[in-house]
């Protein structure tokens, strides 16, 4: 895997409620990435964008929902998510430790 595919892999962070919970509960972080991303690509990026210990990932896709656009109907494309688990005692803080 070249550098510059790890880069890509990762989209951005998923923040929902579901992902807060399944961070505080489980150590693991959600993030969106590309439809044609592997477990292994997934973990690699991770380890080397946030400089974390990965133990395990695991890859869900996402089917987009239907929705009406004005008149007419429409559908969001599909996209897919990966749950990642840390090791203990590590740790990626996506708001810059600031707590409101």
């Amino acid at each position: 895997m070249s550098r510059e595919r790890l880069m890509k892999v990762l989209l951005a962070p998923h923040i929902s409620e579901k992902s807060t919970r399944v961070a505080d509960g489980h150590n693991q972080v959600v993030f969106r990435v590309l439809p044609d991303a592997t477990k292994a690509e997934v973990k690699k990026a991770v380890e080397s964008l946030f400089d974390v210990k990965v133990v395990s990932v695991q890859v869900t896709n996402m089917k987009g929902k239907i929705k009406r656009f004005g008149q007419t109907p429409g559908r969001r494309s599909d996209w897919k998510k990966a749950y990642v688990t840390l090791a203990e005692g590590n740790d990626i803080d996506f708001l810059g430790g600031q707590t409101a």
